[in-house]
């Protein structure tokens, strides 16, 4: 097993730091999960600059959650210093947050910033591999980090360029398998360390089949995302290894951290 997993057990996950308590995948996110409620591993997605830096943000475009207009990839990371990454969140308070400062960062931020935390890093766009990797590297980061994304060759190319120092988990074709093979009592072997699976998925039910199908393969299922204590608590009781979620404070309430 990587020693990605050693921290806990089951792993706390604060998806994009969280979507509810902060402004999605900013620095004011992670700092919330890490200082305030503890969580040593963080979720987050990584796109690429015009100048090839990864920075910390979902969307191709910023209108969603930034004061910015077009393609994060139209601008270089000086250009990005200047929106506002909070400039929509919370419309309900009437966007409390927006001009204090919070804005879009490097990836190696948050390797700086918590050189103890584990980052799980989805890969957004084709094309990211290299530089996410010599940002990895740079940090002496390999065995904190756990790489993901819905494709599948991404995944094997970040594998290759990395030689396999770095965990990664499932793309939707060894997903796919190893729940098929599950349905008949079977397990599958592949180069993942984790499979992190949506929980409500279409008829993609997550059971004891699934579960035990992935333990056997000497891997984690992690689930994303659970947002409800009672859905947490749930998982948690199957043998779930680790939860995604937008609400930490919630998790943390459910384990009793």
């Amino acid at each position: 097993m990587s020693d990605y997993f050693s921290i806990e057990h089951p792993i706390r996950l604060a998806h994009r730091g969280s979507r509810v308590l902060w402004p999605e995948n900013t620095m004011c996110a992670f700092a919330g999960a890490v200082d305030e409620l503890g969580y040593h591993y963080l979720e987050l997605d990584v796109r690429l600059t015009a100048d090839r830096i990864p920075v910390v943000f979902h969307d191709a475009t910023l209108e969603r959650t930034t004061s910015g207009i077009g393609k994060i990839s139209d601008y270089t990371l000086e250009d990005l210093q200047g929106i506002d990454a909070a400039y929509s969140f919370d419309p309900d308070r009437d966007y409390p947050l927006r001009g204090t400062g919070i804005g879009i960062s490097p990836l190696e931020e948050l390797y700086r910033t918590w050189p103890e935390v584990r980052l799980n890093v989805d890969l957004k766009a084709s094309g990211e591999e290299w530089a996410v990797a010599e940002v990895i590297r740079a940090a002496d980061a390999e065995h904190r980090t756990l790489i993901g994304s819905f494709y599948d060759r991404r995944i094997a190319r970040f594998r290759r360029i990395t030689q396999g120092q770095v965990a990664v988990s499932a793309g939707p074709t060894a997903a796919a398998a190893m729940w098929s093979a599950s349905r008949g009592g079977r397990t599958t072997r592949r180069k993942v360390q984790a499979y992190q699976l949506p929980y409500n998925y279409r008829g993609f039910k997550i059971d004891d089949k699934l579960i035990d199908a992935i333990h056997r393969a000497g891997t984690h299922i992690h689930l994303w995302t659970v947002n409800e204590a009672d859905d947490m608590q749930r998982f948690l009781d199957m043998g779930v290894d680790g939860i995604v979620t937008d609400r930490p404070d919630i998790l943390n309430d459910v384990l009793g951290v």
